[in-house]
């Protein structure tokens, strides 16, 4: 990661938004002072500046006129408020480049763009490039995985920017924007299908008589076994799912009954399901 020297602030100080915060000051990527924050909550404010000494101030446009990056973290729900509000302060607080980068979910760049652009030219809109981003939980412990796509407006430098700070919480991939429905329903919404299979795993160890704590522990760390393995070696997971299934043993009981019960299909369909509310959400006004 290379080392910014802009300032990046953050309208929306959610938990989401304290990960990243935390990982741009973690991974030294910038220093507590080129870091903004607003939100409507006086007390988080005060939470956040105790912990990372960071700018705070409930006035969005402040911020919005501080900084060179303006992350947008607010509740979808929230989104079109704050972004009709700071749009009337254009183009007084335009003075050079200011990337923007959402992390709203369900919220085209479209959506963004008829606030921001609608009494712009051309090379004004030039000045406000938008990167969309789909992060998801596990950046909470700097281990997410996003995926993000620019606007016609946003060139190659801002994309590389929007990468290295996404990097600071995980892993970040570029795709077009009509693919992130897609990843909002594998990385956005994945861990809750990990967490999911935790819980039946646990349970069901409980139910064979070990302590659920025991059960727990054993099925954490043979998820993180699996997943090194599995990147370790490079090799497809059917084939790993092979290599410890053996004919007539105990695995190749456990795996009979999850195909007769349509197990991979019932999944596939879940998170088709998933995409499926994504692009609803993110076409609905």
């Amino acid at each position: 990661m290379k080392r910014l020297n802009k300032k990046i602030g953050f309208i929306g100080a959610g938990n989401m938004g304290e990960a990243m915060i935390n990982g741009l000051i973690k991974s030294a990527l910038c220093e507590p002072d080129q870091i903004w924050a607003s939100d409507v909550r006086a007390a988080r404010l005060r939470q956040l500046k105790d912990t990372y000494q960071i700018h705070v101030t409930q006035d969005n446009i402040e911020v919005f006129e501080q900084v060179d990056v303006v992350i947008l973290a607010v509740k979808p729900q929230h989104m079109d408020e704050v972004l009709d509000h700071l749009s009337r302060t254009f183009p007084r607080t335009i003075k050079g480049v200011k990337l923007i980068i959402s992390i709203a979910a369900g919220f085209p760049i479209a959506r963004i763009e008829r606030h921001f652009y609608q009494d712009l030219d051309e090379s004004s809109k030039g000045l406000l490039p938008i990167v969309r981003v789909m992060p998801n939980t596990p950046a909470l412990v700097l281990a997410g995985m996003a995926g993000m796509s620019g606007n016609a407006y946003a060139g190659a430098s801002d994309l590389d920017e929007a990468r290295n700070i996404l990097a600071a919480i995980g892993g970040v991939i570029e795709f077009q924007e009509k693919d992130l429905d897609a990843v909002t329903a594998l990385s956005g919404s994945g861990p809750a299908y990990v967490f999911y299979l935790i819980e039946a795993l646990v349970e069901a160890g409980a139910g064979l008589g070990l302590r659920p704590s025991h059960a727990l522990r054993l099925t954490l760390e043979t998820i993180k076994g699996s997943v090194k393995l599995l990147e370790a070696t490079g090799e497809a997971p059917v084939v790993l799912r092979k290599n410890v299934t053996s004919r007539g043993g105990t695995t190749e009981a456990a795996l009979n009954v999850l195909d007769r019960h349509g197990v991979k299909g019932h999944l596939m369909d879940a998170i088709r399901a998933a995409a499926q509310r994504s692009k609803a959400l993110s076409e609905s006004d």
